[in-house]
Protein backbone atom coordinates (compact mmCIF):
# COMPACT_ATOMS: atom_id res chain seq x y z
CA UNK A 1 0.00 0.00 0.00
CA UNK A 2 1.10 3.64 -0.92
CA UNK A 3 1.25 5.99 2.45
CA UNK A 4 3.02 8.64 0.50
CA UNK A 5 1.16 12.08 0.52
CA UNK A 6 0.26 10.86 -3.22
CA UNK A 7 -2.49 8.38 -1.22
CA UNK A 8 -4.77 11.53 -0.57
CA UNK A 9 -7.54 8.94 1.16
CA UNK A 10 -4.92 7.72 3.52
CA UNK A 11 -3.83 10.79 4.75
CA UNK A 12 -7.02 13.62 4.30
CA UNK A 13 -9.08 12.11 7.71
CA UNK A 14 -5.42 13.57 9.38
CA UNK A 15 -4.97 16.34 7.60
CA UNK A 16 -8.41 17.71 8.14
CA UNK A 17 -8.57 16.68 12.27
CA UNK A 18 -4.95 18.57 12.01
CA UNK A 19 -6.62 21.67 10.68
CA UNK A 20 -9.10 21.41 13.63
CA UNK A 21 -6.54 20.84 16.45
CA UNK A 22 -4.53 23.72 14.79
CA UNK A 23 -7.59 26.33 15.18
CA UNK A 24 -8.43 24.91 18.42
CA UNK A 25 -4.71 25.84 19.53
CA UNK A 26 -5.20 29.53 17.93
CA UNK A 27 -8.21 30.19 19.04
CA UNK A 28 -7.37 28.93 22.81
CA UNK A 29 -4.23 31.64 22.27
CA UNK A 30 -6.95 33.96 21.07
CA UNK A 31 -9.25 33.55 24.37
CA UNK A 32 -6.30 33.53 26.97
CA UNK A 33 -4.74 36.80 25.48
CA UNK A 34 -7.04 39.23 23.50
CA UNK A 35 -8.82 41.01 26.29
CA UNK A 36 -11.72 41.71 23.72
CA UNK A 37 -12.21 38.12 22.98
CA UNK A 38 -11.76 36.85 26.83
CA UNK A 39 -14.64 39.04 28.10
CA UNK A 40 -16.86 37.85 25.40
CA UNK A 41 -16.85 34.45 27.04
CA UNK A 42 -17.22 33.01 23.55
CA UNK A 43 -16.18 28.74 23.85
CA UNK A 44 -12.64 28.17 22.20
CA UNK A 45 -14.63 25.69 20.17
CA UNK A 46 -16.84 28.17 18.75
CA UNK A 47 -14.15 30.81 18.03
CA UNK A 48 -12.28 27.83 15.98
CA UNK A 49 -15.08 26.96 14.25
CA UNK A 50 -15.94 30.18 13.25
CA UNK A 51 -11.66 30.89 12.13
CA UNK A 52 -12.09 27.79 10.06
CA UNK A 53 -14.97 29.45 8.58
CA UNK A 54 -13.05 32.59 7.50
CA UNK A 55 -10.48 30.95 6.17
CA UNK A 56 -12.83 28.66 4.14
CA UNK A 57 -14.71 31.70 2.57
CA UNK A 58 -11.27 33.47 1.77
CA UNK A 59 -10.37 30.26 0.42
CA UNK A 60 -7.29 29.81 2.52
CA UNK A 61 -9.01 26.92 3.82
CA UNK A 62 -10.17 23.52 1.35
CA UNK A 63 -12.42 20.93 4.24
CA UNK A 64 -13.72 17.99 3.34
CA UNK A 65 -17.31 19.01 4.21
CA UNK A 66 -18.10 14.93 3.96
CA UNK A 67 -15.98 13.86 6.54
CA UNK A 68 -16.96 16.80 8.34
CA UNK A 69 -20.70 16.34 8.45
CA UNK A 70 -19.86 12.94 9.55
CA UNK A 71 -17.65 14.10 12.59
CA UNK A 72 -20.91 16.47 13.53
CA UNK A 73 -23.33 13.04 12.95
CA UNK A 74 -21.02 10.74 14.97
CA UNK A 75 -19.82 13.03 17.76
CA UNK A 76 -23.20 13.97 18.80
CA UNK A 77 -24.41 10.44 19.52
CA UNK A 78 -20.74 9.55 21.14
CA UNK A 79 -20.85 12.60 23.42
CA UNK A 80 -24.16 11.89 24.41
CA UNK A 81 -23.74 8.05 25.41
CA UNK A 82 -20.27 9.06 27.04
CA UNK A 83 -22.23 11.89 29.48
CA UNK A 84 -25.30 8.75 29.68
CA UNK A 85 -22.64 5.79 31.07
CA UNK A 86 -21.98 7.72 33.61
CA UNK A 87 -22.73 6.77 37.45
CA UNK A 88 -25.40 8.23 38.80
CA UNK A 89 -24.84 9.13 42.56
CA UNK A 90 -27.86 8.64 45.02
CA UNK A 91 -29.55 12.12 45.76
CA UNK A 92 -31.56 11.71 48.59
CA UNK A 93 -32.81 15.39 48.66
CA UNK A 94 -36.47 15.32 47.33
CA UNK A 95 -36.29 19.22 46.53
CA UNK A 96 -33.10 18.40 44.70
CA UNK A 97 -34.52 15.81 42.12
CA UNK A 98 -37.51 18.31 41.61
CA UNK A 99 -35.25 20.86 41.05
CA UNK A 100 -34.01 19.16 37.96
CA UNK A 101 -37.31 17.98 36.98
CA UNK A 102 -38.35 21.47 36.64
CA UNK A 103 -35.09 22.29 34.53
CA UNK A 104 -36.18 19.39 32.55
CA UNK A 105 -39.55 21.10 31.78
CA UNK A 106 -38.16 24.45 31.42
CA UNK A 107 -35.87 23.16 28.39
CA UNK A 108 -38.38 21.65 26.60
CA UNK A 109 -40.62 24.81 27.21
CA UNK A 110 -37.89 27.05 25.66
CA UNK A 111 -37.46 24.45 22.60
CA UNK A 112 -41.63 24.92 22.05
CA UNK A 113 -40.81 28.74 22.19
CA UNK A 114 -38.71 28.76 19.69
CA UNK A 115 -40.58 26.17 18.20
CA UNK A 116 -43.59 28.19 17.98
CA UNK A 117 -42.55 31.36 17.24
CA UNK A 118 -40.04 29.46 14.79
CA UNK A 119 -43.47 28.28 12.97
CA UNK A 120 -44.64 31.63 12.69
CA UNK A 121 -41.88 33.00 11.02
CA UNK A 122 -41.23 30.72 8.20
CA UNK A 123 -45.10 30.43 7.76
CA UNK A 124 -45.95 33.36 7.66
CA UNK A 125 -42.81 34.63 5.10
CA UNK A 126 -44.08 31.75 3.07
CA UNK A 127 -47.47 33.30 2.87
CA UNK A 128 -46.62 36.77 2.19
CA UNK A 129 -42.53 37.88 1.11
CA UNK A 130 -40.72 34.32 -0.02
CA UNK A 131 -43.74 31.86 -1.50
CA UNK A 132 -41.12 29.37 -2.02
CA UNK A 133 -39.56 28.98 1.59
CA UNK A 134 -39.76 25.65 3.24
CA UNK A 135 -43.06 26.38 5.92
CA UNK A 136 -41.03 24.08 8.43
CA UNK A 137 -38.01 26.00 8.06
CA UNK A 138 -38.65 27.50 11.41
CA UNK A 139 -38.36 24.00 13.46
CA UNK A 140 -34.86 24.58 12.68
CA UNK A 141 -34.56 27.59 15.41
CA UNK A 142 -35.09 25.04 18.52
CA UNK A 143 -32.30 22.55 16.82
CA UNK A 144 -29.87 25.17 16.47
CA UNK A 145 -30.47 27.24 19.61
CA UNK A 146 -31.83 24.58 21.70
CA UNK A 147 -30.32 21.48 20.79
CA UNK A 148 -27.35 22.79 18.89
CA UNK A 149 -24.84 22.23 16.04
CA UNK A 150 -25.34 18.10 16.03
CA UNK A 151 -29.44 18.39 15.84
CA UNK A 152 -29.63 21.22 13.32
CA UNK A 153 -27.02 19.42 11.17
CA UNK A 154 -29.36 16.26 11.19
CA UNK A 155 -32.85 17.90 10.61
CA UNK A 156 -31.48 20.15 8.49
CA UNK A 157 -30.13 17.61 5.99
CA UNK A 158 -33.60 15.47 6.60
CA UNK A 159 -34.78 18.99 5.58
CA UNK A 160 -32.87 18.90 2.32
CA UNK A 161 -34.30 15.02 1.40
CA UNK A 162 -37.72 16.82 1.57
CA UNK A 163 -37.37 20.00 -0.70
CA UNK A 164 -35.61 22.46 1.61
CA UNK A 165 -32.66 23.64 -0.25
CA UNK A 166 -29.49 24.33 1.77
CA UNK A 167 -31.69 23.50 5.01
CA UNK A 168 -28.26 21.93 6.53
CA UNK A 169 -26.07 24.92 6.21
CA UNK A 170 -29.70 26.87 7.41
CA UNK A 171 -29.95 25.15 10.36
CA UNK A 172 -26.02 25.35 11.15
CA UNK A 173 -26.21 28.91 10.70
CA UNK A 174 -29.19 29.40 13.16
CA UNK A 175 -26.90 27.37 15.29
CA UNK A 176 -23.56 29.52 14.76
CA UNK A 177 -26.20 32.74 15.77
CA UNK A 178 -27.27 31.03 18.52
CA UNK A 179 -23.66 30.92 19.86
CA UNK A 180 -23.16 34.65 19.31
CA UNK A 181 -26.23 35.49 21.09
CA UNK A 182 -25.35 33.45 23.94
CA UNK A 183 -21.89 34.87 24.33
CA UNK A 184 -23.28 38.87 23.56
CA UNK A 185 -26.50 38.90 24.75
CA UNK A 186 -25.02 37.27 27.89
CA UNK A 187 -22.06 39.41 28.72
CA UNK A 188 -24.24 42.67 28.24
CA UNK A 189 -26.98 41.39 31.21
CA UNK A 190 -24.02 40.24 33.28
CA UNK A 191 -22.63 43.38 32.88
CA UNK A 192 -25.34 44.80 33.53
CA UNK A 193 -25.84 43.00 36.38
CA UNK A 194 -22.67 44.02 37.89
CA UNK A 195 -23.47 47.65 37.72
CA UNK A 196 -26.27 46.72 40.42
CA UNK A 197 -23.87 45.25 42.44
CA UNK A 198 -25.09 41.78 42.45
CA UNK A 199 -22.06 40.26 40.50
CA UNK A 200 -18.76 38.70 42.90
CA UNK A 201 -15.47 39.73 41.07
CA UNK A 202 -13.95 36.60 39.77
CA UNK A 203 -12.20 35.32 36.79
CA UNK A 204 -14.34 33.47 33.87
CA UNK A 205 -11.74 31.02 34.08
CA UNK A 206 -11.70 29.86 37.94
CA UNK A 207 -13.15 26.76 39.23
CA UNK A 208 -13.03 25.66 42.68
CA UNK A 209 -11.99 21.73 41.94
CA UNK A 210 -12.78 21.03 45.34
CA UNK A 211 -16.20 21.10 44.87
CA UNK A 212 -16.34 18.58 41.97
CA UNK A 213 -18.13 15.47 42.42
CA UNK A 214 -16.52 13.06 39.81
CA UNK A 215 -12.71 11.60 41.49
CA UNK A 216 -10.15 10.07 38.89
CA UNK A 217 -10.32 7.21 41.60
CA UNK A 218 -13.26 6.14 43.06
CA UNK A 219 -13.60 3.32 45.28
CA UNK A 220 -13.47 -0.73 43.48
CA UNK A 221 -12.79 0.88 40.52
CA UNK A 222 -9.96 -0.35 38.02
CA UNK A 223 -6.62 0.82 39.38
CA UNK A 224 -4.33 3.11 37.15
CA UNK A 225 -1.75 0.42 36.87
CA UNK A 226 -3.71 -2.31 35.57
CA UNK A 227 -3.37 -3.97 32.42
CA UNK A 228 -5.23 -1.74 30.46
CA UNK A 229 -5.78 2.25 30.72
CA UNK A 230 -8.57 3.55 32.24
CA UNK A 231 -9.16 5.73 29.55
CA UNK A 232 -9.00 2.63 27.32
CA UNK A 233 -11.78 1.38 29.10
CA UNK A 234 -14.07 4.20 28.78
CA UNK A 235 -13.23 4.50 25.01
CA UNK A 236 -14.33 0.53 24.68
CA UNK A 237 -17.68 1.05 26.56
CA UNK A 238 -18.33 4.54 24.61
CA UNK A 239 -17.51 2.54 21.46
CA UNK A 240 -19.41 -0.86 22.28
CA UNK A 241 -22.91 0.76 23.27
CA UNK A 242 -22.53 3.26 19.71
CA UNK A 243 -22.02 -0.06 17.69
CA UNK A 244 -25.19 -1.49 19.58
CA UNK A 245 -27.06 1.43 18.93
CA UNK A 246 -26.34 1.20 15.18
CA UNK A 247 -27.06 -2.65 15.20
CA UNK A 248 -30.55 -1.82 16.96
CA UNK A 249 -31.38 1.27 14.48
CA UNK A 250 -30.45 -1.30 11.63
CA UNK A 251 -32.63 -4.44 12.81
CA UNK A 252 -35.11 -1.65 13.77
CA UNK A 253 -35.78 0.04 10.04
CA UNK A 254 -34.69 -3.60 8.27
CA UNK A 255 -37.82 -4.49 9.89
CA UNK A 256 -40.13 -1.44 9.03
CA UNK A 257 -39.01 -1.17 5.66
CA UNK A 258 -39.91 -4.96 4.97
CA UNK A 259 -43.73 -4.54 6.75
CA UNK A 260 -44.17 -0.76 4.95
CA UNK A 261 -42.21 1.26 2.51
CA UNK A 262 -44.21 4.33 3.02
CA UNK A 263 -44.25 3.88 6.90
CA UNK A 264 -40.24 3.56 6.42
CA UNK A 265 -39.44 6.53 4.07
CA UNK A 266 -41.45 8.63 7.00
CA UNK A 267 -39.84 6.74 10.36
CA UNK A 268 -36.11 5.49 9.49
CA UNK A 269 -34.52 8.93 8.81
CA UNK A 270 -36.14 10.03 11.87
CA UNK A 271 -34.66 7.25 13.48
CA UNK A 272 -30.88 7.61 12.05
CA UNK A 273 -30.96 11.52 12.41
CA UNK A 274 -31.76 10.60 15.80
CA UNK A 275 -30.03 8.16 16.45
CA UNK A 276 -27.94 9.72 19.72
CA UNK A 277 -31.58 9.16 21.86
CA UNK A 278 -31.13 5.49 20.85
CA UNK A 279 -27.52 5.42 22.18
CA UNK A 280 -28.26 7.66 24.98
CA UNK A 281 -30.92 5.03 26.17
CA UNK A 282 -28.80 2.19 25.34
CA UNK A 283 -25.80 3.08 27.69
CA UNK A 284 -28.00 3.91 30.50
CA UNK A 285 -29.27 0.67 30.17
CA UNK A 286 -25.51 -0.72 30.09
CA UNK A 287 -24.67 1.67 32.99
CA UNK A 288 -28.14 -0.13 35.32
CA UNK A 289 -26.68 -3.42 34.51
CA UNK A 290 -22.80 -3.18 35.23
CA UNK A 291 -24.54 -1.41 38.59
CA UNK A 292 -26.60 -4.46 39.12
CA UNK A 293 -23.98 -7.12 38.07
CA UNK A 294 -21.56 -5.08 40.79
CA UNK A 295 -24.37 -5.43 43.27
CA UNK A 296 -24.94 -9.29 42.80
CA UNK A 297 -21.08 -9.96 42.88
CA UNK A 298 -21.04 -10.96 39.05
CA UNK A 299 -18.84 -8.05 38.49
CA UNK A 300 -16.65 -7.59 41.16
CA UNK A 301 -14.84 -3.96 40.07
CA UNK A 302 -16.33 -0.46 39.04
CA UNK A 303 -15.24 0.32 35.40
CA UNK A 304 -17.11 3.47 34.46
CA UNK A 305 -15.04 6.30 35.49
CA UNK A 306 -17.26 9.72 35.98
CA UNK A 307 -14.17 12.40 35.34
CA UNK A 308 -13.12 10.73 32.58
CA UNK A 309 -16.29 10.20 30.89
CA UNK A 310 -17.05 14.08 31.20
CA UNK A 311 -13.47 14.33 29.40
CA UNK A 312 -14.25 12.00 26.59
CA UNK A 313 -17.86 13.67 26.31
CA UNK A 314 -16.53 17.33 26.18
CA UNK A 315 -13.98 16.25 23.65
CA UNK A 316 -16.96 14.78 21.41
CA UNK A 317 -18.62 18.00 21.81
CA UNK A 318 -16.05 20.12 21.41
CA UNK A 319 -14.80 18.14 18.06
CA UNK A 320 -18.86 18.48 16.50
CA UNK A 321 -19.13 22.36 17.40
CA UNK A 322 -15.57 22.95 15.75
CA UNK A 323 -16.65 20.94 12.55
CA UNK A 324 -20.24 21.92 12.55
CA UNK A 325 -19.52 26.03 12.06
CA UNK A 326 -16.72 25.07 9.68
CA UNK A 327 -18.72 22.51 7.50
CA UNK A 328 -21.55 25.85 6.98
CA UNK A 329 -21.86 26.99 2.98
CA UNK A 330 -22.85 30.15 3.29
CA UNK A 331 -23.66 30.04 -0.51
CA UNK A 332 -26.36 27.71 0.39
CA UNK A 333 -28.32 30.39 2.52
CA UNK A 334 -27.46 33.56 0.00
CA UNK A 335 -31.32 33.46 -0.69
CA UNK A 336 -32.10 32.53 2.98
CA UNK A 337 -31.14 35.85 5.68
CA UNK A 338 -34.44 37.41 5.14
CA UNK A 339 -35.28 34.36 7.42
CA UNK A 340 -32.46 33.58 9.15
CA UNK A 341 -31.81 37.21 10.48
CA UNK A 342 -35.28 37.01 11.62
CA UNK A 343 -34.94 33.83 13.65
CA UNK A 344 -31.47 34.46 14.63
CA UNK A 345 -32.97 37.96 16.60
CA UNK A 346 -36.39 36.66 17.38
CA UNK A 347 -34.84 33.32 18.79
CA UNK A 348 -32.68 35.30 21.30
CA UNK A 349 -35.60 37.73 22.32
CA UNK A 350 -38.12 35.14 23.06
CA UNK A 351 -35.80 32.91 25.19
CA UNK A 352 -34.82 35.52 27.13
CA UNK A 353 -38.53 36.81 27.73
CA UNK A 354 -39.37 32.69 28.63
CA UNK A 355 -36.34 32.40 30.86
CA UNK A 356 -36.97 35.32 32.92
CA UNK A 357 -40.75 34.65 33.27
CA UNK A 358 -40.02 31.06 34.09
CA UNK A 359 -36.63 31.51 36.50
CA UNK A 360 -38.76 33.38 38.87
CA UNK A 361 -41.26 30.82 39.13
CA UNK A 362 -38.65 27.77 39.53
CA UNK A 363 -35.12 28.56 40.87
CA UNK A 364 -36.46 31.24 43.63
CA UNK A 365 -33.62 32.37 45.86
CA UNK A 366 -30.64 31.46 42.91
CA UNK A 367 -33.14 33.02 40.08
CA UNK A 368 -30.31 34.93 38.10
CA UNK A 369 -27.90 32.07 38.26
CA UNK A 370 -30.39 29.61 37.45
CA UNK A 371 -31.76 32.57 34.41
CA UNK A 372 -28.57 32.97 33.10
CA UNK A 373 -27.29 29.13 33.03
CA UNK A 374 -30.22 28.43 31.34
CA UNK A 375 -30.17 31.02 28.65
CA UNK A 376 -26.26 30.51 28.15
CA UNK A 377 -27.47 26.70 27.07
CA UNK A 378 -30.54 27.10 25.19
CA UNK A 379 -29.03 29.51 23.07
CA UNK A 380 -25.52 27.99 22.86
CA UNK A 381 -24.23 24.43 24.86
CA UNK A 382 -24.04 23.55 28.40
CA UNK A 383 -20.65 24.63 27.81
CA UNK A 384 -21.54 28.53 26.99
CA UNK A 385 -24.74 28.31 30.35
CA UNK A 386 -21.75 27.32 32.61
CA UNK A 387 -19.28 29.97 31.13
CA UNK A 388 -21.77 32.22 31.69
CA UNK A 389 -22.72 31.39 35.26
CA UNK A 390 -19.30 31.31 36.75
CA UNK A 391 -19.49 35.23 36.49
CA UNK A 392 -21.87 35.52 39.00
CA UNK A 393 -21.59 32.10 40.42
CA UNK A 394 -17.68 31.46 40.38
CA UNK A 395 -17.25 28.64 42.98
CA UNK A 396 -21.11 26.81 41.44
CA UNK A 397 -22.50 27.33 45.21
CA UNK A 398 -25.71 27.11 43.97
CA UNK A 399 -27.55 24.16 42.03
CA UNK A 400 -28.25 26.20 39.14
CA UNK A 401 -24.90 23.82 37.49
CA UNK A 402 -26.41 20.45 38.31
CA UNK A 403 -29.65 21.55 37.30
CA UNK A 404 -28.37 22.21 34.02
CA UNK A 405 -27.08 18.51 34.03
CA UNK A 406 -30.01 16.67 35.61
CA UNK A 407 -32.32 19.02 33.28
CA UNK A 408 -31.20 17.61 30.16
CA UNK A 409 -31.52 14.07 30.93
CA UNK A 410 -35.26 14.78 32.18
CA UNK A 411 -35.92 16.95 28.88
CA UNK A 412 -34.65 13.59 26.77
CA UNK A 413 -38.09 12.30 27.78
CA UNK A 414 -39.80 15.51 28.19
CA UNK A 415 -38.89 16.39 24.80
CA UNK A 416 -40.08 12.77 22.73
CA UNK A 417 -42.91 14.52 21.31
CA UNK A 418 -40.79 17.35 19.94
CA UNK A 419 -39.07 14.77 17.50
CA UNK A 420 -42.70 13.88 15.88
CA UNK A 421 -43.42 17.65 15.67
CA UNK A 422 -40.22 18.17 13.83
CA UNK A 423 -41.13 14.88 11.31
CA UNK A 424 -44.64 15.86 11.08
CA UNK A 425 -44.76 19.34 9.94
CA UNK A 426 -42.28 18.70 7.35
CA UNK A 427 -44.94 16.41 5.60
CA UNK A 428 -47.31 18.89 4.58
CA UNK A 429 -48.71 22.59 4.93
CA UNK A 430 -51.59 20.98 6.78
CA UNK A 431 -49.73 19.44 9.18
CA UNK A 432 -47.03 22.07 9.54
CA UNK A 433 -50.61 24.09 11.21
CA UNK A 434 -51.57 20.99 13.17
CA UNK A 435 -47.53 21.10 14.38
CA UNK A 436 -47.91 24.53 15.48
CA UNK A 437 -50.95 24.18 17.49
CA UNK A 438 -50.14 20.74 18.72
CA UNK A 439 -46.91 22.71 20.32
CA UNK A 440 -48.78 25.43 21.31
CA UNK A 441 -50.90 23.49 23.55
CA UNK A 442 -47.68 21.16 24.95
CA UNK A 443 -46.07 24.86 25.79
CA UNK A 444 -49.16 25.56 27.53
CA UNK A 445 -49.75 22.39 29.67
CA UNK A 446 -45.63 22.86 30.50
CA UNK A 447 -45.56 26.25 31.40
CA UNK A 448 -48.53 25.82 33.86
CA UNK A 449 -46.86 22.96 35.17
CA UNK A 450 -43.92 25.21 36.01
CA UNK A 451 -46.13 28.09 37.53
CA UNK A 452 -47.70 25.83 39.76
CA UNK A 453 -46.93 26.98 43.09
CA UNK A 454 -46.41 23.90 45.56
CA UNK A 455 -48.72 23.15 48.51
CA UNK A 456 -48.21 24.32 52.10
Amino acid sequence: MDYSAANVGAWNFIIQLGAIALAVIVANILRRRVPFIRKGLMPVAVLAGFLLLILKTFGLFKPDNNLLELLVYHCIALGFIAMSLRRTRPDKNADSRSAGFKSGATIVGTYLVQAVTGLIISIGLAYTFMPELFKAAGLLLPMGYGQGPGQANNIGTSYEVLGFTGGRSFGLAISAAGYLCACTVGVVILNRWKKQGCLRNASADTVDESAAEDFFQDKNEIPITDSIDKLSIQAVLVLGVYLLSYLLTWGVTSGISAISAGLAKTVNSLLWGFNFIIGSALAMAVSKLLEKGQKAGLITRQYQNNYLLNRLSGFFFDLMIVAGIASINLEDISGLWVPFLLLAVAGGVITWLYLSFISKKVYGDYCREGLISMYGMLTGTIGSGILLLREIDPELNTPAANNLVVGSSYAIVLGAPILVFVSLAAESTLLCFVTLGLASVYLCILTAFLCKKKKG
